[in-house]
C-alpha cells in the first residue's frame, strides 16, 4: 500500500482539528475575556531507508540520507494571552485588566477558578459574583443601601453609604498570575483551573510588580482577530483539499497497477 494514502490521511486530519479551533474562536469573537486557540503540529515518524553519512559508492560517504516522512498530527493547541481590546460600559461593576494577571473566582464552593472576564455581579447575598455566580475570592460584600460602588486601579473597593461624604473601604480584588498560563485548563464559562503544567498561582495586588492594573468600566473583549482567522481557515481549507487530491491521485496510481497487474 502507498505511503502516500496515510500520510495525506495525516495532513488531512490535522487541518481539520486547525479548523475547528478556528471555528471556536470566531464562535467567541464576542465572548469577554476570552484568549483565542491555535493549533500547534509536528511532524510523525520518518521511514529511514539511508541514514545521512552513510557508506555509499567507492567508500565515499553520503552527504544526505533517505528518509521518507509519515506525515503529521496536532501536538498542542494553545492559548495566546495576548491583551484583548477594551471596551466601556459605564457599568460601575464592569472591571478589565490591562496586563498580567486572572481574577479569583471560587467555584463549586470551594475550588478556586481563574478568568480574565470581570463583568461582575451582586448576588443575593451582596457579594461580588460572576455572571454565572462563582463568588470573586477573596469575598468582596456590596452593602445593599450603598450609594455607588468605586473600584481603583490598584483593586479597592469603596462604597458611599447615604448620609455619609467620605467612601468606605470594603474590600481589594487581588489578581493571580502563573509561570506557565498556556498550562492552565480550560473548563468552559470563561474559566480556568492550574494545573501542574502551569505552576502554582502567585498572588498579588493589581499594579504590583507583574502584575496588571484594573480599570472600572470597561471590558476586556475577546483578542480574537476576525481578519487572521479568516486568513488562516483558507490556509487550512485550501491544505486539506490539497492533502484530499494526494490521497486520489494515490489511488489513480494503484488503479493503474491493478490495471498492469
Amino acid at each position: 500500500m502507498m505511503r502516500a494514502l496515510w500520510t495525506a490521511a495525516t495532513g488531512m486530519e490535522a487541518q481539520q482539528m486547525k479548523i475547528d479551533v478556528i471555528a471556536n474562536n470566531l464562535a467567541n469573537v464576542n465572548t469577554t475575556g476570552f484568549k483565542k486557540g491555535r493549533a500547534d503540529f509536528e511532524d510523525l515518524l520518518y521511514q529511514t531507508l539511508r541514514d545521512p553519512g552513510a557508506s555509499a559508492a567507492e567508500g565515499q560517504a553520503a552527504s544526505s540520507g533517505t528518509q521518507v516522512g509519515l506525515g503529521s498530527r496536532t501536538v498542542a493547541i494553545s492559548k495566546l494571552f495576548a491583551q484583548g481590546e477594551l471596551q466601556q460600559t459605564t457599568n460601575e461593576l464592569d472591571v478589565s485588566i490591562e496586563g498580567k494577571g486572572f481574577f479569583q473566582v471560587l467555584r463549586n464552593g470551594d475550588e478556586l477558578a481563574y478568568t480574565r472576564a470581570g463583568a461582575f455581579k451582586v448576588n443575593a447575598d451582596g457579594l461580588l459574583t460572576t455572571a454565572t455566580g462563582e463568588t470573586l475570592e477573596p469575598q468582596i460584600e456590596i452593602p445593599s443601601e450603598a450609594l455607588n460602588v468605586a473600584i481603583a486601579p490598584d483593586g479597592t473597593v469603596s462604597v458611599t453609604m447615604p448620609g455619609e461624604t467620605e467612601a468606605e473601604e470594603v474590600g481589594t480584588i487581588e489578581l493571580a498570575r502563573f509561570a506557565n498560563p498556556d498550562g492552565l485548563r480550560n473548563l468552559g464559562h470563561n474559566l480556568l483551573a492550574p494545573t501542574g503544567a502551569s505552576g502554582e498561582p502567585i498572588t498579588g495586588v493589581p499594579g504590583e510588580e507583574g502584575f496588571g492594573s484594573v480599570s472600572q468600566g470597561f471590558l476586556e473583549m475577546s483578542n480574537v482577530n476576525l481578519v487572521e482567522e479568516m486568513v488562516q481557515m483558507i490556509v487550512g481549507q485550501r491544505a486539506y483539499e490539497i492533502s484530499s487530491k494526494v490521497i486520489t491521485t494515490a489511488d489513480q496510481m494503484l488503479q493503474s497497477v491493478s490495471r498492469v497487474v
